[in-house]
């Protein structure tokens, strides 16, 4: 396993399984054995688990859970039929953009595409906030 920033920090949170399962109870979240394993498991790996269910069987729950035990921000993107990469990666500030443009022209200054393609122009979705965030994840 390669070491990232903050591993020290990850693995001083969830030292084993129990721990976590400690630290999950501690916030009021009862998990099998099954579901702490998983958590566990891709919490250290730093890997993405996928938890599928019925509505309603605690999905969402064991996420936010998972971060409060980790003490890091949850990042949601809630999928459905028909959401595109815009919505769940980013988008561009189209107004801000404009206003730039406009802006440049009033004080007589060319605008290179760079100028309006750069991350102060960038609403971040869910997956870009993600993979922006230091850790742990």
């Amino acid at each position: 396993m390669g070491s990232h920033p903050g591993d020290g920090a990850l693995v001083d949170l969830l030292p084993d399984v129990d721990a976590l399962r400690d630290g999950l109870d501690a916030v009021d979240y009862l998990a099998d054995e099954g579901t702490v394993t998983a958590l566990f498991c891709a919490a250290r790996l730093r890997q993405p688990v996928l938890i599928e269910g019925e509505p309603g069987v605690g999905k969402t729950q064991a996420a936010k859970s998972l971060a409060q035990v980790l003490q890091t921000p949850l990042v949601r993107l809630q999928c459905y039929e028909g959401i595109d990469l815009a919505e769940a990666l980013y988008e561009w500030n189209y107004p801000r953009q404009l206003l730039s443009i406009r802006l440049a022209e009033a004080r007589g200054e060319t605008l290179a595409e760079a100028d309006l393609f750069g991350h102060e122009f960038l609403v971040a979705r869910p997956l870009l906030t993600a993979v922006r965030h230091p850790g742990p994840r």
